[in-house]
């Protein structure tokens, strides 16, 4: 085994959970997003993937909307955005918001809409 997650290449702060991580090379078969702000309201636009995504919330309470769906997720929720399926989310406050967004994919893919 090889290690592939070493702090210079895929969080520019060490100190934050923050950061991208998509290494195709590993064979791992997924990418994965790490979030962490304490923004209330900050997320990203309704978007989707031709692939299942799958949020774990660390901390924090999040808003997610998937499909026609409204979903309030807290701490150590999992919550899987089906393949298409048109989603968002936003920090609901008041504490920060730590996750990890697991994409199901070696490389990301998004439609914006």
């Amino acid at each position: 085994m090889k290690k592939h997650s070493t702090g210079d290449s895929w969080r520019p702060d060490p100190d934050r959970w923050h950061g991208e991580w998509q290494r195709p090379d590993t064979g791992s078969g997924v990418s994965i997003i790490f979030n962490e702000t304490d923004t209330i309201g900050y997320g990203p636009a309704l978007h989707s993937h031709p692939y299942a995504e799958t949020f774990i919330v660390r901390k924090g309470r999040v808003r997610f909307v998937v499909g026609n769906e409204v979903i309030i997720a807290t701490e150590g929720d999992i919550l899987v955005a089906p393949a298409g399926a048109p989603h968002r989310f936003e920090n609901m406050g008041p504490e920060r918001l730590e996750m990890i967004d697991i994409h199901a994919s070696p490389t990301f893919v998004t439609e914006w809409l």
